[in-house]
């Protein structure tokens, strides 16, 4: 008898729209991306989208990362309360880089011509409290690809729970991101000429037809998280917060972190995400955040987050709410 060893696949590079799968915010990416359970500020429209029902007053949120090879992260978002009918909240996520030039086996040297790349997320946001401990939110997003004459396109849905018990705080959180159908690239740069039949001679070889790119799927995500505000005084709270994450093209693996607050004012923050992912090159995340109140103005908040990524740069990311 013959047995077999069942060895788990990551399914890398199976997916379209990549970039769906860069966190966002400094403060719950210095948390080592454990927020769904968190899911208290703006950035819930992406890691749980019913988080954005305990946001009391309009708030918005910017955040800035350089990503690898030069390319351009930022996300910016805004929520609203409308009392007894609900939440609503806009986000856009942008990922861009410099214009290259183009090259080819003839012209290695470049062509004269240069392209881009750029890929974009819409999103609009309803949330509401089902209950005083229970709300649910829904993301509809309109995602984009595009690289020279080429752009892919689609709906995607991210749903959110949220849900706080009675006696212990605990907060138990669950999501499902960028649900939605399959997209493939499509553009000018497909078009070819084409012989129907080379064996006939004298035919015309140079029909217009175009190359059918293959569909891929979007980077579906489930999460399920639980926090817990460890201490809480007038002067300092500490929250403990986890996440356990299946994504359709990766392995399972989880996501561990704190937050400090002191006075309402400084915060420190600290985590590790992808834990079980074997070939992560994602360690430690650190985080510091600064909040203050204007005098009859606006509370405005500063976070940073610092990425470990192993043999690769680290990375940097900045949020202003």
């Amino acid at each position: 008898m013959l047995s077999t060893l069942l060895v788990g696949q990551s399914n890398v590079g199976t997916t379209s729209a990549a970039f769906l799968d860069i966190g966002i915010g400094a403060r719950s990416l210095s948390m080592g991306g454990a927020f769904t359970a968190v899911a208290n500020d703006v950035t819930a429209l992406y890691w749980n989208p019913a988080g954005i029902t305990h946001i009391s007053r309009p708030s918005t949120h910017f955040y800035y990362a350089p990503w690898f090879a030069d390319i351009d992260f930022t996300h910016g978002a805004a929520v609203v309360p409308m009392g007894r009918m609900g939440t609503i909240g806009i986000a856009i996520t942008s990922v861009t880089m410099e214009e290259m030039p183009v090259r080819t086996l003839q012209d290695p040297e470049g062509t004269g011509e240069l392209f881009e790349v750029s890929n974009l997320a819409l999103a609009a946001t309803y949330a509401k409290k089902l209950t005083d401990r229970f709300s649910f939110g829904l993301n509809l997003k309109l995602v984009q690809e595009k690289i020279w004459h080429m752009n892919a396109g689609g709906l995607a849905v991210d749903l959110g729970s949220l849900f706080v018990t009675k006696n212990s705080g605990v907060r138990i959180g669950m999501s499902v991101s960028n649900f939605g159908g399959k997209s493939a690239m499509e553009g000018y740069d497909t078009e070819v000429d084409y012989d129907v039949d080379e064996t006939i001679y004298g035919n015309n070889d140079k029909i217009d037809a175009h190359l059918n790119a293959m569909k891929w799927p979007l980077p579906l995500v489930f999460r399920a998280g639980v926090s817990k505000d460890l201490i809480q005084s007038d002067i300092y709270k500490l929250t403990l917060a986890g996440d356990a994450v299946h994504p359709n093209n990766n392995v399972e693996y989880l996501n561990l972190g704190f937050e400090y607050i002191f006075r309402d004012i400084l915060a420190l923050r600290g985590g590790q995400a992808f834990l079980g992912m074997e070939d992560s090159k994602q360690g430690l995340t650190l985080g510091v955040g600064l909040n203050y109140q204007i005098p009859r103005g606006p509370r405005v908040t500063l976070d940073y987050a610092y990425r470990s990524f192993g043999v690769f740069e680290n990375i940097s990311g900045y949020s202003l709410n």
